[in-house]
């Protein structure tokens, strides 16, 4: 068997590498254990949220289809931060995961090129120091130009429920063993991570009347830029507390859990712990906010947020029973941790291609990330350049001031993940200019150049370009005796209808070309300062920190960037930037007590 492009793994990585790759014109073979499985979300059906709502409207832009799939799914839709400044403000939906699942495999089986396959890769061929095909479990071989690997969780993936260990990606799955030795065989440094899930209960047998209701954003926002409008009856979620209770349960048995017994060896995501890992840490936490989502319209199942656990079945019994609205709730599934093989990002370029290996790219949780939509993004980035190797084109490559997708790959390549990697907007030192909203304004030209979207789409974002230049101009041209238009929008007080007031061609401008020119009023400002902070922390980045500098009391430098960078003790402000976990606002905050010691 011949392709182009060869994609292990069918999960969110390994759709978007798919699609876009056919877009481009190669031809795609997907390889997965299950095809009902494809887009599965394994942990919380959902979609987006701080910094992952960026991703998604990126992926959008350039093409991708995820938020389509969740627009065409999504049972509530929210905007988060919505009181705050809106370059921190970040959609999430609530979806219907089979639904989502559903949609997203008949979109790959709809799209000219991609062949689905449901066959396990065993090896990966490589010859001459390039990817030459593959072999399945069935004793095929696969003749191809470039493999990408998206195998989430599954390389060697073993899962925990209390002292139970089962050979499994996903509770009650295979694990790809055999992949794992190909890996190492072809010198690709790796490495053992953990994740988990949360228990799943019977809908019917919880206590609402119990917990706080939780609705949706009226009217909702879509997550695609194709979409116009949503029009959907939203449903509910729910919101309850842990207790004392729950904590005292935990405790009792923390020495024999997976966790603490030396059982789970890989290092787990600091940002999503076990609920175990809760009670350890915050002893003095008397209760911990647990959210309460459906995992379907029908409701048959909810997921518990906030309580991924590998503890025995029994006390996840009593745990959930210890949480108001649960006491005669009855679970479903028990949560589960997942230990798996992941490789060094570091291995790889920033174009998502291995250093060593021609044709081989990776995408997603193999690379050490966490998250649907950071293995998303990977996915689409390696596919389109998995793609323009086979093609001899230039590879798609995005700066840290032009997306999150930018910030994510040079953070993992450039910095590696020391745990799952999961990407915050305290992250991106240029987050003030990467809005949400702004997505298609910034990456439609790009998009377009690798055709990963058609010109009709294309010139719709171009005319709305020259809307707001059009608006931004007369903003500047009109005004009162005071200020001109744009200083009147730069007052945080500023209101539209007062410059709608002044000057009739304001009446010709659409809502989004308002929203982008006043959010560039007001952000004007912060945005010089930024620019000019980070500038200033480059040109000073050999700047020398004492050997025993201590960094506990500096204010307002993270808990985690305080623990790395007393760990590690970098020499120099340059070493410090490269610290996985040490984000852009830290360095500032670093630098601005090194020049107070220097003066």
């Amino acid at each position: 068997m011949f392709t182009d492009l060869l994609i292990i793994g069918a999960g969110h990585a390994g759709c978007e590498a798919a699609l876009a790759a056919a877009r481009l014109g190669v031809n795609v073979v997907v390889a997965t254990f299950a095809l009902d499985a494809v887009a599965q979300m394994s942990c919380n059906p959902a979609v987006g949220g701080l910094a992952k709502g960026q991703l998604v409207r990126e992926i959008d832009a350039l093409g991708g289809a995820m938020g389509l799939a969740i627009d065409a799914t999504g049972i509530q839709f929210k905007m988060l931060n919505s009181s705050k400044g809106a370059s921190v403000r970040s959609p999430r939906a609530q979806a219907d995961k089979w639904a989502y699942q559903h949609w997203m495999k008949a979109y790959l089986e709809k799209t000219p090129r991609v062949h689905l396959l449901q066959e396990e890769i065993v090896e990966i061929v490589a010859a001459g120091g390039n990817i030459v095909g593959a072999k399945t479990a069935l004793g095929r071989e696969i003749s191809c130009r470039a493999v990408v690997v998206c195998a989430g969780t599954f390389i060697s993936g073993k899962t925990h429920v209390g002292a139970r260990i089962d050979a499994g990606g996903r509770l009650g799955e295979r694990a790809a063993a055999l992949l794992d030795e190909s890996l190492h065989r072809l010198g690709l440094p790796l490495r053992r991570l953990k994740t988990g899930t949360c228990p799943r209960l019977d809908a019917k047998t919880v206590d609402f009347s119990q917990m706080r209701r939780e609705d949706g954003d009226a009217p909702p926002q879509p997550f695609s830029y194709l979409t116009e409008k949503l029009d959907l009856e939203q449903v509910p979620c729910w919101s309850t507390w842990t207790t004392e209770i729950s904590h005292q349960i935990v405790e009792k048995v923390l020495p024999a859990t997976p966790l603490f017994s030396g059982q789970i060896t890989g290092v787990g995501p600091r940002y999503c712990p076990s609920f175990e890992l809760k009670v350890a840490r915050f002893p003095d936490k008397k209760s911990h906010h647990l959210f309460v989502e459906p995992e379907s319209r029908a409701g048959g199942e909810l997921y518990i947020n906030g309580m991924s656990t590998s503890v025995a079945p029994e006390t996840q019994i009593a745990l959930i029973n210890s949480v108001p609205g649960l006491r005669d709730a009855r679970i479903t599934r028990f949560g589960y941790a997942v230990e798996y093989t992941a490789v060094e990002p570091r291995a790889l370029r920033d174009t998502l291609e291995s250093k060593d290996l021609g044709g081989l790219f990776l995408a997603g949780q193999v690379n050490g990330t966490s998250g649907y939509e950071e293995a998303a993004a990977q996915g689409l980035v390696a596919g389109v350049n998995a793609a323009c190797k086979i093609l001899g084109r230039e590879p798609l490559r995005l700066r840290r001031d032009e997306a999150y997708i930018g910030v994510l790959i040079d953070d993992i390549v450039t910095r590696g993940t020391a745990e799952p990697y999961r990407l915050f907007t305290s992250r991106a030192e240029h987050r003030l200019s990467l809005r949400h909203d702004n997505a298609d304004l910034r990456l439609t030209a790009k998009a377009r150049a690798f055709g990963l979207i058609d010109a009709d789409r294309a010139d719709r974002v171009a005319a709305l370009q020259n809307e707001i230049a059009e608006l931004q101009n007369a903003l500047r041209r009109h005004g009162n005796e005071r200020a001109t238009a744009e200083q009147m929008l730069k007052n945080p007080q500023g209101q539209w209808a007062d410059v709608a007031a002044l000057a009739p061609v304001f009446g010709k401008f659409g809502e989004r070309a308002i929203n982008e020119a006043t959010l560039t009023a007001r952000y004007a400002g912060y945005l010089t300062r930024q620019n000019a902070q980070w500038e200033k922390i480059q040109r000073h980045a050999e700047t020398r920190i004492p050997a025993d500098f201590s960094y506990a009391p500096l204010t307002g430098l993270r808990t985690e960037a305080k623990e790395k960078l007393t760990h590690i003790r970098p020499e120099t402000l340059a070493q410090a930037m490269h610290i996985e976990g040490v984000s852009p606002a830290d360095i500032a905050i670093l630098a601005l007590h090194l020049k107070t010691i220097k003066n």
